[in-house]
């Protein structure tokens, strides 16, 4: 390649690079990243029926995929 091109590109990389880091300290500045109350707030509005409801949906897509192996299994192929 040419040096102009390398130059082109060298230049074009470095000024999207740099726009990035300037939206991140953008972004940490005005506290776009900070969420304090998340995991507080996770645990205060997690009562026993909503634990017990999602230990219900996790063991009913085990039991589906489980199933799903199963027939996957349990084709027989016929022979040619």
């Amino acid at each position: 390649m040419s040096s102009g091109i390398l130059a082109m590109m060298l230049g074009i990389s470095t000024l999207l690079g740099a726009l990035g880091l300037l939206a991140l300290l953008w972004g940490h500045r005005t506290g776009q990243f900070e969420d304090h109350h998340k995991f507080i707030d996770g645990a205060l509005y997690d009562g026993e029926e909503e634990l017990k409801d999602a230990i219900m949906m996790e063991r009913k897509r085990k039991e589906a995929e489980a199933k799903r192996e199963a027939r996957r299994r349990d084709k027989r192929v016929m022979p040619d």
